[in-house]
């Protein structure tokens, strides 16, 4: 197993791997119950939808570790899920099959550009300044989910949309104790700093009444059968139809490519120009994935950027990533006990994982504007429009705009071009109503 998984390269440890799959778990298991509570909008019965969403996830995670040897968990993507059901179903009036049936191309399509390297090259076309935002922006990305899940911030009004939420509420001073908690043990360098906060501030929760401790330990997983293999293609036939593929395809490319790159900066798994080595692999998991998802009868899966918890505690290698995929089985018979952890107690894990995703901004150029403020929009329009496919986006067109207005479009690379193209499809076809 040392020389399968490389622990010797990445200079880790099998405890350290173990640990770091239960952060990354733990920190990504919230899919189990969030996942379906949103694909019910769109009539996917919620039941099986649990089962096809964990069974995506262990799918996925498993051929990551074991194929890719990456530490990065697969699960059906949020924001996507949301796509599907209050926009696709709810607002344009498919059906969820016929939805189905535009992950299940999405995927397809995936496939054959990786397997063709088309992926992989366009990979190599984005600037550096432009792969270290990813990981900027994903961090506060996940620092305002955090203090989100804590309770700290909550909506406003217009002109404000943000502002303090009430503090004084049992679940925010269980969260605030929970990030103190974190925060003196990583202070004093102890190991599982994260995952010890995050199974106090649950305990903690559970002794102050905010989340009931479950009724049962074992659970038999519900039936897929109401939804699997259930996909209307013959729906997904007609021309107003390519919009919803087009726009499902851009929000998984770019919300992969940056994910990935993000991680795999904050894991040390770049390369010296700044590339991943092998990104073909992770890339044709998320694609095979994908396919595999549609198929189960659940949405668009890629890598979760909650990896980034258990890259925290030290995860290199794909025995992270397999240590993932079992928990996720075991979740299939005891989703009672796993699912228990509340918003509260992880929130203050993303938070602190957020701060660690920061230090990318250290390899900004702060001196080339050109570089700058594309990696600055991506940033900042990651956590403003709290979605990473409109920074990302954002940033390639900003890119390729500043090059050919100060006389330096022949130093683009023609992979930015066809990135810059696919990133005007995206606006072009966004939902800006929902």
């Amino acid at each position: 197993m040392r020389s399968f998984f490389e622990f010797d390269r990445h200079q880790t440890t099998v405890s350290k791997e173990i640990l770091a799959g239960l952060t990354t778990f733990v920190t990504v298991s919230y899919i189990i119950i969030v996942n379906p509570a949103i694909l019910a909008a769109a009539g996917i019965p919620r039941e099986a939808s649990m089962t096809a969403t964990i069974l995506t996830a262990v799918f996925g995670t498993l051929l990551m570790g074991v194929y890719a040897k990456r530490p990065f968990a697969v699960a059906p993507y949020m924001g996507e899920n949301a796509f599907i059901a209050y926009t696709v179903v709810q607002t344009l009036g498919y059906s969820w099959q016929t939805a189905l049936a535009s992950i299940c191309i999405s995927g397809i399509l995936f496939t054959v550009l990786t397997l063709s390297g088309l992926r992989s090259w366009l990979s190599t076309a984005i600037p550096r300044s432009l792969k270290h935002s990813f990981a900027v922006g994903i961090g506060l990305f996940l620092a305002f989910i955090g203090f989100s899940d804590m309770g700290v911030v909550a909506l406003g009004v217009p002109g404000a949309p943000v502002k303090m939420a009430d503090i004084s509420s049992l679940p925010a001073l269980a969260s605030l104790a929970g990030l103190i908690l974190i925060s003196i043990l990583l202070v004093f360098r102890v190991p599982g700093a994260i995952l010890i906060g995050i199974a106090a501030t649950t305990a903690a929760s559970v002794l102050l009444g905010i989340i009931p401790f479950p009724e049962a330990l074992l659970s038999a997983p519900p039936s897929i059968a109401p939804i699997f293999l259930n996909i209307d293609f013959h729906g997904a036939m007609t021309w107003g139809f390519i919009g919803v593929i087009t726009s499902v395809f851009v929000m998984d490319f770019v919300d992969t490519m940056g994910t990935l790159f993000g991680l795999s900066s904050r894991a040390d798994l770049l390369d010296e120009n700044d590339n991943l080595p092998d990104i073909e692999k992770p890339m044709l998991v998320d694609a095979l994935s994908t396919v595999a998802a549609s198929l189960f009868g659940t949405t668009t899966a890629g890598v979760y950027i909650e990896s980034a918890a258990g890259i925290e505690q030290g995860g290199k290698t794909g025995l992270t990533a397999v240590v993932v995929a079992i928990l996720f089985a075991f979740a299939l018979f005891l989703s009672p006990i796993l699912t228990i952890v509340p918003a509260n107690a992880y929130g203050p894990a993303l938070v602190i994982v957020g701060m660690f995703m920061l230090q990318s901004v250290r390899k900004f150029d702060f001196d080339n504007y050109i570089e700058l403020i594309p990696a600055f929009l991506t940033v900042t329009l990651m956590v403003f429009t709290f979605n990473i496919g409109v920074g990302i986006t954002a940033g390639f067109i900003a890119y390729v705009v500043l090059k050919i207005f100060t006389g330096n479009a022949g130093s683009i690379h023609p992979g930015m071009w066809i990135l810059a193209v696919l990133s005007l499809a995206f606006y072009l076809f966004y939902p800006y109503h929902t």
